[in-house]
């Protein structure tokens, strides 16, 4: 039990990280990090409000993984933004690959909590039959 709190919330970090260091770098480097929008959604609203207004995205969401409250949904949400990041901007593939492993592991940590909420339904069940 303690070993899988342990992976699990290795897991929870390890993915935060990759969502808290963009938000809070893009304050100190924008330009590293605005070119990775595609280019249909900029020019909609200034470059810096885009990406700063992402980056709470990010930050919200990181912070919403760590506390390990309702994983499911943040995980998805992730798994789906890292995979979008990766294909808009497959010509940076070399860049970008290492948001492969981390959509990963957001998408285990999304199937490890479903598979712990029908574990809790099926136990709930149980109980209500017996």
């Amino acid at each position: 039990m303690l070993r899988d709190r342990t992976v699990h919330l290795l897991l929870r970090s390890g993915v935060a990280f990759a969502f808290l260091y963009p938000a809070i770098d893009a304050l100190f480097d924008p330009y590293s990090w605005i070119g990775y929008f595609p280019k249909f959604m900029r020019g909609i609203v200034p470059d810096a409000v885009l990406l700063h207004s992402f980056g709470a995205v990010e930050v919200a969401l990181a912070l919403w993984i760590l506390s390990g409250k309702r994983i499911f949904f943040p995980s998805v949400i992730a798994t789906l933004m890292l995979l979008a990041i990766v294909l808009f901007n497959l010509q940076d593939f070399q860049v970008v690959f290492r948001d492969v492993p981390i959509a990963l592991m957001a998408g285990a940590l999304a199937v490890s909590a479903y598979r712990r909420s029908q574990s809790a339904k099926a136990s709930d069940d149980q109980r209500l039959h017996v």
